[in-house]
C-alpha cells in the first residue's frame, strides 16, 4: 500500500496552527508520515509543532532564519523524497486551514489514472464562519485550466486542495527560484507527467483571514506584479525542457514575455492588440465579454502610463 506524506511549512503560524494539527490528527485515512519545516517563526510555531510529536506521525525541522515560503516547501520536498517511493503520495498542507476528516481517504480514492488530484473547499474567515461554501466558484477558478493559462499565471491547482504522485519529485525538485507559488510550479509538472484531475468534493476549510502567506491577499503594485509576471516566464522558458513544453506553448511564452517586458518602458502597445484579443481566454479569468475587452484594453497600458495617468505604482 502506498505510504502518504504530509509536508507542512509553518512561519508565524500560532494563531492557527494547533487547529491544523489537530484536523491532521482526525483523518479517516492518517497520514504515514508529516514532515514540518518552521521557517524562523518568531511566535510559538515550533512549540507548537514539537508538542505534537506524540500525537503524529511527526517530523520537525526548524529554521533560525526565514527563507521565504517557496524555499520552504522545497526543503520539505527534498526531506520527504528521502523517505518515499515512486509509488507514494504527497499531500501538501498549510498552517491555518482545517482538513476535513475525509480529505485523505477521497484525495487517494481519486488519484487513479492521473499525477495529480484536487478537490474543492469551503472558506473560512479568522474566527472559522463560513465565508463561501466553494473556493472554486469564489475564485472564478476553471477545471480546464491549460499550460498556456499556467504560463500566463492563472493557477487553478491549490496545493492544500491535492494530492500527487512522489514520482514527480525527481522533476519538480529544485523548485527554482523564478518560481512564484510552489503548487503552480508542481501543477504544471504533473499536467505533462500523467495529468491533473479535478473533483467536486469539499476537502478543507480554507481560512482567508488576511494574513495568508498566499491567496486571498490584496494586490501588490503595478510594477511589482510586471516583474514578477516576467520573472516567471523567464523561468518557464529556461526550464522549457523540463516542462516537455511543446513549441507552440514555448512560442506563447516568448511572446508574453516579450509583451511584459515592454510594458515597464513602453506607453502604450497599440501594436501588441491583435495577438492579446486572440489569446483572452489563456490570459484573463472567466468573465463577460465587456469585462474581458477591458482588460485586453489595460493590458496595452505600458506602466509609464499608467504612474501618469492613473498615479499607478
Amino acid at each position: 500500500m502506498a505510504k502518504i506524506c504530509i509536508v507542512l511549512a509553518t512561519y508565524n503560524g500560532a494563531q492557527y496552527l494547533s487547529q491544523m494539527l489537530d484536523s491532521l490528527m482526525a483523518q479517516t485515512r492518517p497520514a504515514d508520515m508529516i514532515i514540518a519545516v518552521d521557517d524562523g517563526s518568531k511566535d510559538s510555531s515550533p512549540k507548537i509543532l514539537e508538542s505534537y510529536k506524540d500525537k503524529l506521525p511527526l517530523t520537525v525541522e526548524i529554521h533560525e532564519v526565514n527563507q521565504g515560503h517557496r524555499a520552504a516547501f522545497s526543503r520539505t520536498l527534498e526531506l520527504a523524497r528521502t523517505q518515499l517511493g515512486p509509488d507514494d503520495l504527497i499531500a501538501l498542507a498549510d498552517q491555518d486551514d482545517i482538513w476535513l476528516p475525509n480529505k485523505l481517504e477521497i484525495l487517494e480514492k481519486e488519484l487513479s489514472g492521473s499525477s495529480l488530484v484536487f478537490g474543492d473547499a469551503e472558506i473560512i474567515d479568522g474566527q472559522g464562519n463560513v465565508t463561501a461554501e466553494s473556493w472554486r466558484v469564489q475564485g472564478n477558478i476553471d477545471i480546464n485550466t491549460t499550460i498556456r493559462h499556467q504560463i500566463a499565471g492563472i493557477n487553478h491547482v491549490t496545493g492544500c486542495l491535492s494530492l500527487f504522485r512522489a514520482s514527480l519529485l525527481d522533476t519538480v525538485l529544485p523548485i527554482p527560484e523564478g518560481v512564484t507559488v510552489h503548487d503552480r510550479w508542481i501543477a504544471m509538472i504533473a499536467e505533462k507527467n500523467g495529468g491533473i484531475k479535478a473533483i467536486p468534493p469539499k476537502v478543507i476549510q480554507y481560512r482567508i483571514h488576511g494574513g495568508n502567506a498566499v491567496g486571498g491577499q490584496g494586490d501588490t503594485t503595478m510594477t511589482k506584479t510586471i516583474e514578477i509576471q516576467n520573472k516567471w516566464i523567464s523561468t518557464i522558458l529556461d526550464h522549457k525542457d523540463l516542462l516537455k513544453l511543446s513549441p507552440e506553448e514555448v512560442s506563447f511564452a516568448e511572446r508574453l514575455l516579450t509583451l511584459t517586458q515592454e510594458r515597464l518602458v513602453a506607453f502604450v502597445l497599440p501594436g501588441q492588440f491583435c495577438w492579446v484579443f486572440k489569446n483572452r481566454k489563456y490570459l484573463f479569468l472567466r468573465a463577460s465579454f465587456l469585462k474581458t475587452f477591458k482588460r485586453v484594453l489595460f493590458t496595452l497600458v505600458g506602466l509609464p502610463m499608467a504612474k501618469k495617468i492613473w498615479r499607478k505604482e
